[in-house]
């Protein structure tokens, strides 16, 4: 498998996320994506499930042929948004029939949008944590649940946020993803309280090469993450040459890698946004080496 090392000695391993296509021209990118990156040996990949399930047809199929045809350790993502206990378990049902038996829980962004109440429905999973609970007691064992470095919107302060995950944790969750983040200072001391919490699994960093600023800064005001100045001084002169650009998000994303190696981290998860190039330079340059049926180390 493609691997690095930390300065330990201690293997380095990631995982990348996709998206389900939403045309044709999106499901030849995906899949080219997926041909190229595959051989980079991932632990495991994930991939989306829309608000309130929109793209569930779309993700079962991806799913199945992620795993049938690509032969990937495939997570599915899964909401409960708008939806009752049983229906979402019947949703874990299909999933299961074509292979999965990993999923991302996750709670999903309220019925009106982002930014507005969320409204649990009748006999439904209240927030993740439910329904982390729900997915252990159906018998899945490798269930993945998101984590905030900068707090979930919705939270009241970080403490209650980390109650949240440590809530998740309790009802059965394997490893946590967190949500994007630039500077590894703000992960840095969001991990330290975890532990504090007494919170032991697996924290995976989401790490977010920046194909277009202006979306990302979108994106991050919506969902509570924040773009450092430094991010924008980087990338802002250079906005409208798209080779720099690229040369400059692949430095930026990289750096975050090894500087969070330095500092012990030995799991990442890669938001790939369906794309090859800019995805492939940030492993290069994080000293990633690809695989090629056997365990490799970069130097």
């Amino acid at each position: 498998m493609s691997k690095r090392r930390d300065q330990a000695g201690k293997s380095v391993k990631f995982s990348f996320e996709f998206f389900p296509p939403k045309n044709a021209e999106m499901d030849g990118q995906l899949w080219q994506t997926v041909a190229q990156l595959k051989s980079w040996g991932p632990e495991f990949v994930s991939v989306t499930y829309g608000a309130g399930g929109t793209t569930r047809d779309t993700s079962l199929s991806t799913v199945a042929r992620m795993i049938a045809a690509e032969g990937l350790a495939t997570a599915s993502h899964l909401t409960c948004v708008g939806a009752s206990r049983e229906e979402v378990l019947a949703v874990v049902r299909q999933f299961q029939e074509v292979g999965v038996e990993r999923f991302v829980a996750l709670r999903g962004d309220p019925q009106g949008g982002i930014g507005s109440a969320y409204q649990p429905p009748a006999g439904g999973f209240a927030n993740a944590a439910e329904l982390t609970a729900g997915l252990a007691d159906h018998g899945i064992r490798d269930i993945s649940v998101s984590a905030y470095p900068e707090k979930h919107p919705e939270s009241r302060d970080i403490d209650a946020d980390i109650d949240m995950l440590k809530r998740k944790v309790d009802a059965g969750a394997t490893r946590a993803i967190t949500q994007f983040f630039f500077d590894n200072a703000v992960f840095a001391r969001y991990l330290e309280r975890v532990r504090a919490a007494g919170i032991e699994i697996p924290i995976l960093p989401g790490i977010l090469p920046i194909q277009n600023l202006a979306q990302v800064k979108k994106f991050a005001g919506l969902c509570g993450a924040s773009v450092p100045r430094f991010v924008e001084d980087v990338l802002g002169p250079v906005d409208d040459n798209p080779a720099e650009r690229a040369l400059r998000s692949a430095e930026l994303a990289s750096r975050q890698v090894r500087d969070l190696i330095d500092l012990g981290i030995s799991e990442f998860h890669f938001y790939t946004m369906n794309r090859v190039p800019l995805m492939e330079a940030v492993l290069e340059q994080s000293g990633f080496s690809r695989s090629l049926g056997k365990e490799t180390a970069a130097a």
